[in-house]
Protein backbone atom coordinates (compact mmCIF):
# COMPACT_ATOMS: atom_id res chain seq x y z
CA UNK A 1 0.00 0.00 0.00
CA UNK A 2 1.36 3.49 -0.94
CA UNK A 3 1.18 6.01 1.63
CA UNK A 4 -0.19 8.78 0.07
CA UNK A 5 0.86 11.42 2.53
CA UNK A 6 4.51 10.81 1.38
CA UNK A 7 3.96 9.58 -2.27
CA UNK A 8 5.98 11.47 -4.91
CA UNK A 9 3.00 11.52 -6.97
CA UNK A 10 -0.23 12.14 -4.73
CA UNK A 11 -3.43 11.86 -5.90
CA UNK A 12 -3.84 15.49 -4.85
CA UNK A 13 -1.22 18.47 -5.13
CA UNK A 14 0.39 19.45 -2.01
CA UNK A 15 1.02 23.19 -1.09
CA UNK A 16 4.32 24.78 -2.10
CA UNK A 17 4.86 25.53 1.59
CA UNK A 18 4.43 21.99 3.13
CA UNK A 19 6.52 20.50 -0.21
CA UNK A 20 9.64 22.87 1.03
CA UNK A 21 8.93 21.72 4.03
CA UNK A 22 9.45 18.07 3.64
CA UNK A 23 12.68 18.44 1.72
CA UNK A 24 14.06 20.37 4.36
CA UNK A 25 12.62 17.27 7.08
CA UNK A 26 14.49 14.78 4.83
CA UNK A 27 17.67 16.87 4.64
CA UNK A 28 18.12 17.05 8.45
CA UNK A 29 19.47 13.52 7.72
CA UNK A 30 21.92 14.95 5.98
CA UNK A 31 25.82 15.42 6.77
CA UNK A 32 26.19 19.32 7.24
CA UNK A 33 27.51 21.11 4.40
CA UNK A 34 28.67 24.02 5.48
CA UNK A 35 30.43 24.78 8.78
CA UNK A 36 34.01 23.08 7.53
CA UNK A 37 33.21 19.98 9.72
CA UNK A 38 32.45 17.68 6.29
CA UNK A 39 35.84 16.25 4.77
CA UNK A 40 34.29 14.71 1.48
CA UNK A 41 32.01 15.61 -1.18
CA UNK A 42 31.20 19.34 -0.83
CA UNK A 43 33.35 22.69 -1.12
CA UNK A 44 32.33 25.27 1.08
CA UNK A 45 33.89 28.88 0.46
CA UNK A 46 32.24 30.39 3.58
CA UNK A 47 31.86 33.21 1.08
CA UNK A 48 28.40 35.27 2.58
CA UNK A 49 25.77 35.69 -0.27
CA UNK A 50 28.09 33.24 -2.73
CA UNK A 51 24.87 30.73 -2.23
CA UNK A 52 22.25 33.01 -2.82
CA UNK A 53 23.59 34.27 -5.75
CA UNK A 54 24.74 31.37 -7.86
CA UNK A 55 21.21 29.70 -6.42
CA UNK A 56 19.58 33.33 -8.45
CA UNK A 57 21.84 32.39 -11.41
CA UNK A 58 20.77 28.85 -11.50
CA UNK A 59 16.88 29.75 -11.46
CA UNK A 60 17.59 32.57 -14.09
CA UNK A 61 19.00 29.66 -16.61
CA UNK A 62 17.45 26.63 -15.31
CA UNK A 63 15.07 25.79 -17.97
CA UNK A 64 17.73 27.06 -20.88
CA UNK A 65 18.74 23.70 -22.95
CA UNK A 66 22.13 23.25 -23.86
CA UNK A 67 21.56 21.27 -26.40
CA UNK A 68 21.09 24.04 -29.28
CA UNK A 69 23.43 26.39 -28.54
CA UNK A 70 22.32 28.65 -31.83
CA UNK A 71 18.91 28.77 -30.09
CA UNK A 72 20.48 29.68 -26.38
CA UNK A 73 23.27 31.76 -27.41
CA UNK A 74 23.36 32.70 -23.66
CA UNK A 75 24.80 29.61 -22.74
CA UNK A 76 27.42 29.01 -25.65
CA UNK A 77 28.74 32.34 -24.70
CA UNK A 78 28.78 31.66 -20.70
CA UNK A 79 30.47 28.04 -21.80
CA UNK A 80 33.18 29.87 -23.82
CA UNK A 81 34.18 31.97 -21.02
CA UNK A 82 34.17 29.16 -17.97
CA UNK A 83 36.77 27.14 -20.64
CA UNK A 84 38.92 30.43 -21.28
CA UNK A 85 39.12 31.23 -17.74
CA UNK A 86 40.50 27.34 -17.16
CA UNK A 87 42.68 27.58 -19.59
CA UNK A 88 44.41 30.70 -18.41
CA UNK A 89 44.72 28.99 -15.29
CA UNK A 90 46.43 25.74 -16.70
CA UNK A 91 48.40 26.99 -18.93
CA UNK A 92 46.52 27.41 -22.11
CA UNK A 93 45.58 30.54 -23.98
CA UNK A 94 47.61 33.39 -25.87
CA UNK A 95 50.95 34.37 -25.14
CA UNK A 96 51.64 30.74 -24.09
CA UNK A 97 52.60 26.87 -25.65
CA UNK A 98 49.10 26.66 -26.30
CA UNK A 99 47.69 29.34 -27.81
CA UNK A 100 45.28 27.54 -29.45
CA UNK A 101 43.60 25.29 -26.54
CA UNK A 102 39.76 24.53 -26.98
CA UNK A 103 37.70 23.13 -24.39
CA UNK A 104 33.81 21.79 -23.06
CA UNK A 105 32.06 22.41 -20.08
CA UNK A 106 30.95 18.32 -18.59
CA UNK A 107 28.78 17.69 -16.01
CA UNK A 108 31.53 16.69 -13.74
CA UNK A 109 35.08 15.37 -13.34
CA UNK A 110 33.52 11.81 -14.38
CA UNK A 111 32.25 12.82 -17.32
CA UNK A 112 35.14 14.66 -18.38
CA UNK A 113 37.68 11.17 -17.83
CA UNK A 114 34.88 9.40 -19.85
CA UNK A 115 35.45 11.99 -22.55
CA UNK A 116 38.83 12.40 -22.60
CA UNK A 117 39.54 8.29 -23.12
CA UNK A 118 36.37 8.42 -25.80
CA UNK A 119 38.23 10.64 -27.40
CA UNK A 120 41.83 9.28 -27.56
CA UNK A 121 40.06 6.21 -28.53
CA UNK A 122 38.07 7.81 -31.35
CA UNK A 123 41.00 9.61 -33.17
CA UNK A 124 42.80 6.21 -33.28
CA UNK A 125 40.27 4.02 -35.42
CA UNK A 126 42.99 1.81 -36.41
CA UNK A 127 43.26 0.37 -33.19
CA UNK A 128 40.77 -2.40 -32.89
CA UNK A 129 41.47 -3.18 -29.01
CA UNK A 130 42.69 0.03 -27.70
CA UNK A 131 44.18 0.23 -23.93
CA UNK A 132 45.11 3.59 -21.67
CA UNK A 133 47.38 3.34 -18.88
CA UNK A 134 47.10 4.86 -15.71
CA UNK A 135 48.34 4.98 -12.03
CA UNK A 136 46.80 2.89 -9.71
CA UNK A 137 46.32 5.92 -7.90
CA UNK A 138 44.12 7.07 -10.67
CA UNK A 139 40.52 7.99 -9.98
CA UNK A 140 38.14 5.30 -10.39
CA UNK A 141 36.12 6.92 -12.99
CA UNK A 142 38.99 5.85 -15.57
CA UNK A 143 38.13 2.45 -15.08
CA UNK A 144 34.54 3.59 -15.13
CA UNK A 145 35.30 5.01 -18.77
CA UNK A 146 37.58 1.74 -19.62
CA UNK A 147 33.84 -0.40 -18.63
CA UNK A 148 31.65 1.71 -20.72
CA UNK A 149 34.27 2.51 -23.14
CA UNK A 150 35.37 -1.55 -23.80
CA UNK A 151 38.85 -0.20 -23.12
CA UNK A 152 41.34 -2.39 -21.86
CA UNK A 153 42.13 -0.59 -18.11
CA UNK A 154 46.42 -1.11 -17.30
CA UNK A 155 47.41 0.21 -13.91
CA UNK A 156 51.03 0.99 -13.22
CA UNK A 157 51.73 0.40 -9.12
CA UNK A 158 52.68 3.22 -6.99
CA UNK A 159 55.68 3.65 -4.61
CA UNK A 160 54.50 2.77 -0.97
CA UNK A 161 56.16 5.60 0.10
CA UNK A 162 56.06 8.49 -2.10
CA UNK A 163 52.13 6.86 -3.94
CA UNK A 164 53.18 7.85 -7.03
CA UNK A 165 53.92 6.04 -9.99
CA UNK A 166 57.26 6.12 -11.84
CA UNK A 167 57.51 7.43 -15.18
CA UNK A 168 59.76 4.10 -16.36
CA UNK A 169 57.25 1.93 -15.04
CA UNK A 170 54.69 3.99 -17.33
CA UNK A 171 57.08 3.39 -20.60
CA UNK A 172 57.35 -0.28 -19.73
CA UNK A 173 53.09 -0.04 -19.73
CA UNK A 174 52.67 1.19 -23.47
CA UNK A 175 51.72 -0.88 -25.73
CA UNK A 176 51.43 -0.45 -29.65
CA UNK A 177 47.32 -0.36 -29.03
CA UNK A 178 47.62 2.29 -25.87
CA UNK A 179 45.59 5.34 -26.63
CA UNK A 180 45.66 7.16 -23.83
CA UNK A 181 48.40 7.70 -20.51
CA UNK A 182 46.91 9.64 -17.84
CA UNK A 183 48.28 11.11 -14.64
CA UNK A 184 46.80 13.02 -11.68
CA UNK A 185 47.26 16.52 -10.55
CA UNK A 186 46.76 15.29 -7.70
CA UNK A 187 45.58 12.03 -6.80
CA UNK A 188 42.26 12.05 -5.01
CA UNK A 189 43.22 9.34 -2.46
CA UNK A 190 46.04 10.69 -1.28
CA UNK A 191 46.55 14.57 -2.49
CA UNK A 192 50.15 13.96 -3.97
CA UNK A 193 50.97 15.35 -7.81
CA UNK A 194 52.11 12.29 -10.17
CA UNK A 195 55.36 13.28 -12.34
CA UNK A 196 53.53 14.74 -14.90
CA UNK A 197 56.46 15.93 -16.50
CA UNK A 198 58.25 13.04 -16.98
CA UNK A 199 55.13 11.03 -17.94
CA UNK A 200 54.14 13.13 -20.31
CA UNK A 201 57.69 13.19 -21.79
CA UNK A 202 56.97 9.47 -21.71
CA UNK A 203 53.72 9.16 -23.75
CA UNK A 204 54.93 12.25 -26.47
CA UNK A 205 57.94 9.58 -27.41
CA UNK A 206 55.58 6.86 -27.56
CA UNK A 207 53.27 9.36 -29.73
CA UNK A 208 50.73 8.31 -27.53
CA UNK A 209 48.01 11.37 -25.82
CA UNK A 210 48.29 12.26 -22.45
CA UNK A 211 45.94 13.07 -20.12
CA UNK A 212 46.17 15.18 -16.76
CA UNK A 213 43.41 14.79 -14.44
CA UNK A 214 42.81 17.88 -12.34
CA UNK A 215 39.55 17.81 -11.72
CA UNK A 216 40.43 17.85 -7.79
CA UNK A 217 43.30 19.92 -7.63
CA UNK A 218 43.57 22.00 -10.74
CA UNK A 219 41.86 24.96 -9.27
CA UNK A 220 44.13 25.19 -6.33
CA UNK A 221 47.13 23.97 -8.08
CA UNK A 222 48.35 27.51 -9.85
CA UNK A 223 46.97 29.57 -6.58
CA UNK A 224 49.11 27.26 -4.03
CA UNK A 225 52.33 27.97 -6.17
CA UNK A 226 51.21 32.02 -6.41
CA UNK A 227 51.99 31.17 -2.32
CA UNK A 228 54.96 30.02 -2.72
CA UNK A 229 53.65 26.36 -2.25
CA UNK A 230 56.25 24.26 -4.77
CA UNK A 231 53.83 23.10 -7.16
CA UNK A 232 55.44 20.94 -10.06
CA UNK A 233 54.92 21.19 -13.22
CA UNK A 234 51.39 19.57 -13.95
CA UNK A 235 49.65 21.66 -16.84
CA UNK A 236 49.36 22.47 -20.67
CA UNK A 237 52.61 24.15 -20.17
CA UNK A 238 54.22 21.07 -20.05
CA UNK A 239 54.99 19.56 -23.54
CA UNK A 240 53.08 15.91 -24.28
CA UNK A 241 50.27 17.16 -22.16
CA UNK A 242 47.62 16.62 -24.85
CA UNK A 243 44.39 17.35 -22.49
CA UNK A 244 43.47 18.33 -18.70
CA UNK A 245 40.40 18.68 -16.53
CA UNK A 246 39.23 20.51 -13.76
CA UNK A 247 36.33 20.51 -11.70
CA UNK A 248 33.77 23.73 -11.29
CA UNK A 249 32.22 22.87 -8.53
CA UNK A 250 35.02 21.66 -6.20
CA UNK A 251 37.91 24.39 -5.65
CA UNK A 252 35.97 27.18 -7.82
CA UNK A 253 33.09 26.77 -5.42
CA UNK A 254 30.89 26.21 -8.34
CA UNK A 255 27.36 24.41 -7.26
CA UNK A 256 27.06 20.91 -8.73
CA UNK A 257 27.83 19.82 -11.41
CA UNK A 258 30.76 21.72 -13.49
CA UNK A 259 33.65 20.37 -14.74
CA UNK A 260 35.63 21.78 -17.95
CA UNK A 261 37.72 19.63 -20.15
CA UNK A 262 40.36 21.12 -22.14
CA UNK A 263 42.07 20.16 -25.60
CA UNK A 264 45.88 21.41 -26.54
CA UNK A 265 43.82 22.08 -30.46
CA UNK A 266 40.71 21.71 -31.87
CA UNK A 267 42.21 18.87 -34.21
CA UNK A 268 43.00 16.61 -30.70
CA UNK A 269 39.19 17.81 -29.92
CA UNK A 270 37.52 16.81 -32.68
CA UNK A 271 36.79 12.81 -31.81
CA UNK A 272 34.94 13.84 -28.80
CA UNK A 273 31.79 15.47 -31.02
CA UNK A 274 29.18 12.78 -31.60
CA UNK A 275 27.03 13.76 -34.83
CA UNK A 276 23.95 11.69 -36.46
CA UNK A 277 21.89 12.27 -39.28
CA UNK A 278 20.78 9.32 -40.42
CA UNK A 279 17.24 9.89 -38.82
CA UNK A 280 14.32 11.70 -39.82
CA UNK A 281 14.59 14.01 -36.55
CA UNK A 282 17.19 16.96 -36.39
CA UNK A 283 20.72 16.40 -36.56
CA UNK A 284 22.12 15.77 -33.49
CA UNK A 285 25.50 17.28 -32.28
CA UNK A 286 26.93 16.98 -28.87
CA UNK A 287 30.23 18.02 -27.72
CA UNK A 288 29.45 16.26 -24.41
CA UNK A 289 27.88 12.74 -23.25
CA UNK A 290 24.26 14.69 -22.89
CA UNK A 291 22.09 15.54 -25.25
CA UNK A 292 19.76 17.84 -23.18
CA UNK A 293 21.38 20.10 -20.20
CA UNK A 294 20.30 22.35 -17.66
CA UNK A 295 21.76 25.76 -18.49
CA UNK A 296 21.14 26.29 -14.16
CA UNK A 297 25.35 25.00 -13.39
CA UNK A 298 26.76 26.94 -16.37
CA UNK A 299 25.34 30.64 -15.16
CA UNK A 300 25.93 29.66 -11.37
CA UNK A 301 29.45 28.51 -12.44
CA UNK A 302 29.62 31.73 -14.25
CA UNK A 303 28.16 33.78 -11.55
CA UNK A 304 30.83 32.33 -8.90
CA UNK A 305 33.79 33.00 -11.17
CA UNK A 306 32.66 36.37 -11.54
CA UNK A 307 31.76 37.27 -8.08
CA UNK A 308 34.67 35.69 -6.74
CA UNK A 309 37.52 36.57 -9.21
CA UNK A 310 41.57 36.02 -9.06
CA UNK A 311 42.18 37.88 -5.84
CA UNK A 312 39.45 36.43 -4.44
CA UNK A 313 40.38 32.69 -4.87
CA UNK A 314 44.21 33.06 -3.84
CA UNK A 315 42.53 34.60 -0.40
CA UNK A 316 40.30 31.28 -0.86
CA UNK A 317 43.72 29.13 -1.19
CA UNK A 318 45.94 31.21 1.36
CA UNK A 319 42.82 29.93 4.02
CA UNK A 320 42.64 26.44 2.77
CA UNK A 321 46.63 26.05 2.59
CA UNK A 322 46.45 27.76 6.43
CA UNK A 323 43.71 24.70 7.16
CA UNK A 324 46.00 22.10 5.90
CA UNK A 325 48.92 22.89 7.54
CA UNK A 326 46.67 22.90 11.28
CA UNK A 327 45.24 19.50 10.62
CA UNK A 328 48.35 17.91 9.27
CA UNK A 329 49.90 19.42 12.73
CA UNK A 330 47.17 17.54 14.61
CA UNK A 331 48.12 14.52 12.83
CA UNK A 332 51.82 15.14 13.49
CA UNK A 333 50.81 15.13 16.78
CA UNK A 334 48.89 12.65 18.21
CA UNK A 335 50.07 9.37 19.21
CA UNK A 336 49.28 6.81 17.08
CA UNK A 337 48.63 8.30 13.89
CA UNK A 338 51.08 9.46 10.78
CA UNK A 339 50.61 11.48 7.48
CA UNK A 340 50.26 9.26 4.18
CA UNK A 341 51.81 11.58 2.51
CA UNK A 342 53.49 15.21 3.34
CA UNK A 343 50.39 17.55 2.00
CA UNK A 344 51.40 19.58 -1.23
CA UNK A 345 47.75 19.80 -2.18
CA UNK A 346 44.48 20.73 -0.27
CA UNK A 347 44.25 17.03 1.05
CA UNK A 348 45.42 15.83 4.33
CA UNK A 349 45.66 11.68 4.63
CA UNK A 350 46.38 10.29 7.70
CA UNK A 351 46.80 6.49 8.76
CA UNK A 352 47.68 4.82 11.60
CA UNK A 353 51.32 3.66 13.21
CA UNK A 354 51.60 0.17 14.02
CA UNK A 355 50.11 0.60 17.62
CA UNK A 356 47.28 3.03 16.83
CA UNK A 357 44.06 3.01 16.78
CA UNK A 358 41.75 1.02 14.71
CA UNK A 359 41.00 3.61 11.70
CA UNK A 360 37.24 2.47 10.90
CA UNK A 361 36.36 2.95 14.54
CA UNK A 362 38.42 6.38 14.75
CA UNK A 363 36.80 7.40 11.70
CA UNK A 364 33.25 6.32 14.15
CA UNK A 365 34.37 8.56 17.00
CA UNK A 366 35.11 11.75 14.96
CA UNK A 367 31.89 11.34 13.05
CA UNK A 368 30.35 11.12 17.35
CA UNK A 369 32.21 14.03 17.65
CA UNK A 370 31.08 16.00 14.49
CA UNK A 371 33.60 15.50 12.48
CA UNK A 372 32.34 13.41 9.38
CA UNK A 373 35.80 12.10 6.94
CA UNK A 374 36.24 9.30 4.26
CA UNK A 375 37.78 6.21 5.13
CA UNK A 376 39.75 4.53 2.81
CA UNK A 377 40.36 1.03 2.51
CA UNK A 378 43.63 -0.73 2.35
CA UNK A 379 45.07 -1.74 -1.16
CA UNK A 380 47.88 -3.71 -2.73
CA UNK A 381 49.82 -3.20 0.39
CA UNK A 382 49.05 0.22 1.15
CA UNK A 383 47.11 0.17 4.82
CA UNK A 384 43.56 1.70 5.54
CA UNK A 385 43.56 5.49 5.97
CA UNK A 386 41.75 8.57 6.69
CA UNK A 387 40.91 11.15 3.79
CA UNK A 388 40.09 14.71 4.56
CA UNK A 389 38.94 17.08 1.94
CA UNK A 390 40.21 20.51 3.05
CA UNK A 391 38.27 23.62 1.66
CA UNK A 392 38.59 27.10 3.23
CA UNK A 393 35.25 26.72 5.55
CA UNK A 394 37.41 24.26 7.54
CA UNK A 395 39.76 27.05 8.27
CA UNK A 396 37.82 28.87 11.30
CA UNK A 397 37.48 25.37 12.85
CA UNK A 398 40.87 23.14 11.76
CA UNK A 399 42.38 24.57 15.50
CA UNK A 400 39.69 22.63 17.24
CA UNK A 401 40.33 19.67 15.11
CA UNK A 402 43.32 18.39 17.24
CA UNK A 403 41.85 17.97 20.71
CA UNK A 404 38.88 16.51 19.56
CA UNK A 405 41.31 14.11 17.33
CA UNK A 406 43.40 12.98 20.35
CA UNK A 407 40.08 12.31 21.94
CA UNK A 408 38.76 10.08 19.65
CA UNK A 409 42.21 7.84 19.39
CA UNK A 410 41.79 7.27 22.95
CA UNK A 411 38.22 6.30 22.71
CA UNK A 412 38.96 4.17 19.89
CA UNK A 413 42.21 2.83 21.23
CA UNK A 414 39.94 1.71 24.28
CA UNK A 415 37.12 0.55 22.31
CA UNK A 416 39.99 -1.98 20.13
CA UNK A 417 39.28 -3.14 16.70
CA UNK A 418 35.93 -4.37 15.13
CA UNK A 419 36.18 -8.31 16.02
CA UNK A 420 34.34 -10.27 13.06
CA UNK A 421 33.24 -13.46 13.54
CA UNK A 422 36.70 -16.02 12.69
CA UNK A 423 34.26 -17.26 10.05
CA UNK A 424 33.24 -14.42 8.75
CA UNK A 425 36.51 -13.01 8.28
CA UNK A 426 37.67 -16.27 6.39
CA UNK A 427 34.57 -15.67 3.78
CA UNK A 428 35.32 -12.98 3.00
CA UNK A 429 38.89 -13.85 2.37
CA UNK A 430 38.33 -17.11 0.27
CA UNK A 431 34.13 -16.48 -1.00
CA UNK A 432 34.25 -15.65 -5.37
CA UNK A 433 32.21 -12.86 -5.79
CA UNK A 434 30.02 -14.80 -8.24
CA UNK A 435 29.37 -16.91 -4.86
CA UNK A 436 27.17 -14.37 -3.14
CA UNK A 437 23.81 -15.11 -2.84
CA UNK A 438 20.63 -12.58 -2.55
CA UNK A 439 20.00 -14.60 0.92
CA UNK A 440 24.00 -14.56 2.35
CA UNK A 441 23.90 -11.00 1.21
CA UNK A 442 20.27 -10.08 3.24
CA UNK A 443 21.70 -11.81 6.04
CA UNK A 444 25.36 -10.24 6.16
CA UNK A 445 23.41 -6.44 5.96
CA UNK A 446 21.74 -7.56 8.39
CA UNK A 447 24.26 -8.51 10.59
CA UNK A 448 25.92 -4.96 9.99
CA UNK A 449 22.48 -3.00 10.60
CA UNK A 450 21.93 -2.19 6.78
CA UNK A 451 18.15 -2.17 6.39
CA UNK A 452 15.92 -1.81 2.81
CA UNK A 453 14.83 1.64 1.97
CA UNK A 454 17.16 3.90 3.31
CA UNK A 455 18.35 2.32 6.54
CA UNK A 456 21.96 2.98 7.63
CA UNK A 457 23.67 1.64 10.96
CA UNK A 458 24.70 4.54 13.44
CA UNK A 459 28.33 3.10 13.31
CA UNK A 460 30.05 2.38 9.91
CA UNK A 461 32.81 0.45 11.52
CA UNK A 462 31.69 -3.02 11.07
CA UNK A 463 30.85 -2.48 7.14
CA UNK A 464 33.96 -0.97 6.64
CA UNK A 465 36.42 -3.74 7.99
CA UNK A 466 34.27 -6.90 6.42
CA UNK A 467 35.13 -4.49 3.10
CA UNK A 468 38.55 -4.29 4.24
CA UNK A 469 38.87 -7.69 4.65
CA UNK A 470 38.08 -8.78 1.15
CA UNK A 471 39.48 -8.31 -2.32
CA UNK A 472 38.83 -5.21 -4.66
CA UNK A 473 36.49 -7.42 -6.40
CA UNK A 474 34.59 -8.92 -4.00
CA UNK A 475 34.37 -5.57 -2.63
CA UNK A 476 32.68 -4.41 -5.42
CA UNK A 477 29.79 -7.18 -5.36
CA UNK A 478 29.40 -6.49 -1.45
CA UNK A 479 29.17 -3.02 -2.14
CA UNK A 480 26.88 -3.38 -5.46
CA UNK A 481 24.30 -5.67 -3.22
CA UNK A 482 24.19 -3.53 -0.20
CA UNK A 483 23.66 -0.13 -2.06
CA UNK A 484 20.95 -2.00 -3.98
CA UNK A 485 19.17 -3.26 -0.47
CA UNK A 486 19.20 0.96 0.55
CA UNK A 487 17.74 1.60 -3.23
CA UNK A 488 14.51 0.38 -2.68
CA UNK A 489 11.25 2.45 -3.05
CA UNK A 490 9.64 2.79 0.28
CA UNK A 491 5.99 1.85 -0.61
Amino acid sequence: MIDESRAALPNEGVPAEQVLAEIRELRATDRPTHGGRLFAYVYDPAVPGLDALAAAAYAESAHVNGLDPTAFPSLLAMENMLVAAAARLLGGGPDTSAPDVVGSVTSGGTESLILAVKTARDARPDIAAPRIVVPASAHAAFAKAAHYLRVELDTVPVDPTTLRPAAADVAAAIRPETVLVACSAPSYAHGVVDPVEQIAEVAAAAGVRCHVDACFGGWTLPYLRRLGVPVPPFDLAVPGVTSISVDLHKYAYAPKGVSVLLHRDPQLRAPQYFAYADWPGYTMINPVISSTRSGGPIAAAYATLRHLGDDGYLELTRRTWAAVRTLADAVRGTDGLRLAAEPESTVVCLTATDDGPDLFVLVDELAVRGWHTQPQLSYAGLPPSVHLTVTAAVAPRAAEFGSDLADAVTTARAAGPVGLPPELRALAGTLAPEALTGDLVAGLAAGLGLGPGGGLPDRMAPVNTLLDAAPPALRERLLVEFVSLLQRPAW
